[in-house]
């Protein structure tokens, strides 16, 4: 198992990014959570095994038809907290 934290910049407010970012992470079998981030960015914790998570990394770098996305950071998180389910805030 593995967890990151995804940051997604571009056309991602305000175009149910979030929506269909849990509804695809939900489909994997994922847990986590996605949020919009004050700047404009939306933050995604997600935490499946390396296949899964791979797969999800290069649906957020497309994201839902409604969205524009321009760049994407990847960055490693320790497991530290366990979480439950995939959360949209």
């Amino acid at each position: 198992m593995r967890r990151v934290k995804i940051i997604v910049a571009g056309r991602v407010q305000g175009v149910y990014f979030r929506y269909f970012t849990q509804k695809e992470a939900e489909k994997l079998g994922m847990v986590g959570n996605v949020k919009n981030l004050d700047d404009g960015r939306v933050e995604i914790i997600a935490e499946a095994n390396n296949d899964v998570l791979e797969k999800f990394i290069r649906w957020c770098h497309k994201g839902p038809i409604t969205a524009r996305v321009d760049e994407v950071e990847i960055s490693e998180l320790a497991r530290d907290e366990p979480l439950i389910g995939f959360v949209r805030n």
